[in-house]
């Protein structure tokens, strides 16, 4: 035999083996596409294409549900809730065909609906947390099972919804978030003291308890504020001092505009955000059951780690150092006993802002799902009447307008909502890369 035959002979066993190769990769693809589309389609006809509107319209009713109950006075309690119902609805769907990893260990059926077990667990979170509410729940519940059905896949799916539910509220039954603890307001420069209308702190004991997303409360704690001798802090104090009075000459019509548009808890608005944006961009139920339970993970845990921060540093608002600017050490200040910030200061320390923390987290977890430039236009509960809604063409633009807000309303320094926008960011993407993370 030649060498050229040889080489032939070679060369056509080798491309046998390379088609044979290609032929199994290309059936393997096949398979897995198969494999996903048929996972896609567990759930069940009723509501076919649209299943992910269930995680999206049990977003809006908990918001309804939290108002019902204290009229959403308590956003630390809040976020806590709705970060236990997403995380149920995401492991509801995911016990059924697993595509992420979940929040507990709750077991599994593959005969189950999904999105019954997914509404279901979000109906037993939320009865559990605000029992006194049952009605709208139950209303809630109906409505999104009227066209389920009786089928024994519902009916499964209803009852691994329970036990999702429960394993959700065990795992968060001894979080820290129901403990009692005391606070002694500061005395020195630069500690914080309870603010105009307001003689005690909010949750002091939030500093400690149980993250959704991260592996401990300090993990990303905020690098130390200026000092209060130091040229920064002279000129943030500044700053706030003209920017954010209530009788400010300097702040624009727009800022006061959005100082006011960015009031409300940033839980309330970030979570609408998420449900605006998500009407226009399609995802399968459980794509969407984890962006909302990243998002709300990430929330919650902003306020934790915020609270951790705020606490260890135990920094001044800047209405109390404009009152006392004269005992600051600072030849750069002088003080303003009838200084008043646009809008009430609340009732916790300065730095960081977790305004800022919940922003930047929230639009760092939505990028991550949807991509940064997405445009959208937002409405708000504390917006003014001759500014609605504002338009925004990214996540990162909205995140960085809301920590501005807090200075333009005189509640915090700039470095608050600097280091606030940095501890957010690393909050979300610690979150994305680590939280539920896709098993194939």
């Amino acid at each position: 035999m030649s060498a050229l035959t040889v080489s032939s002979s070679t060369s056509r066993r080798r491309a046998l083996a390379i088609l044979a190769i290609a032929a199994f990769a290309g059936n393997l693809s096949i398979a897995k596409a198969a494999d996903r589309a048929q996972r896609e389609s567990v759930a069940a006809s009723w509501c076919t294409d649209r299943c992910d509107e269930l995680v999206i319209d049990w977003n809006a009713t908990a918001y309804q549900v939290i108002k019902a109950a204290d009229g959403y006075a308590d956003p630390l309690n809040a976020s806590r809730a709705l970060a236990m119902m997403h995380l149920a609805m995401h492991d509801a769907v995911n016990a059924v065909k697993p595509r992420y990893a979940r929040y507990t260990d709750s077991e599994r059926d593959t005969a189950a609906d999904p999105a019954v077990a997914a509404v279901t667990a979000a109906h037993d979170v939320l009865a559990a947390l605000y029992p006194k509410q049952s009605v709208l729940l139950k209303a809630a519940l109906d409505k999104s099972l009227v066209d389920a059905g009786g089928s024994a896949a519902a009916a499964r799916g209803h009852a691994l919804g329970k036990r999702v539910a429960a394993a959700v509220l065990q795992k968060r039954a001894d979080d820290g978030s129901g403990a009692t603890v005391s606070y002694q307001q500061g005395s020195k420069p630069g500690e914080y003291r309870f603010t105009p209308g307001f003689d005690f702190v909010a949750h002091p004991q939030w500093r400690a308890i149980g993250p959704f997303a991260l592996k401990s409360v300090d993990q990303f704690r905020s690098a130390p504020p200026p000092a209060l001798n130091s040229a920064q802090y002279a000129a943030e104090f500044n700053e706030v001092k003209t920017v954010g009075a209530k009788d400010s000459a300097k702040r624009t019509r727009d800022q006061t505009h959005y100082a006011a548009f960015w009031y409300e808890f940033s839980d309330i608005g970030w979570n609408r955000i998420a449900r605006v944006v998500a009407r226009d961009h399609a995802q399968d139920l459980w794509q969407r059951a984890r962006t909302f339970a990243l998002v709300n993970a990430v929330l919650a845990d902003s306020y934790i780690a915020g609270w951790d921060s705020k606490f260890h540093y135990n920094f001044w608002r800047p209405v109390t150092a404009i009152h006392l600017a004269d005992a600051d050490g600072n030849p750069q200040t002088a003080p303003d006993a009838s200084f008043e910030p646009l809008l009430t200061t609340p009732p916790v320390q300065d730095y960081p802002s977790t305004h800022s923390v919940l922003g930047a987290a929230a639009a760092t977890v939505l990028a991550d799902a949807f991509g940064d430039r997405i445009r959208f236009t937002l409405s708000s509960t504390s917006a003014m009447p001759a500014n609605p809604t504002r338009e925004f063409r990214s996540f990162s633009e909205a995140a960085r307008e809301n920590a501005d807000s807090r200075v333009r309303a005189g509640l915090h320094f700039r470095s608050a909502t600097t280091a606030g926008l940095k501890l957010g960011e690393d909050i979300g993407r610690f979150a994305v890369r680590n939280s539920l993370a896709p098993l194939d």
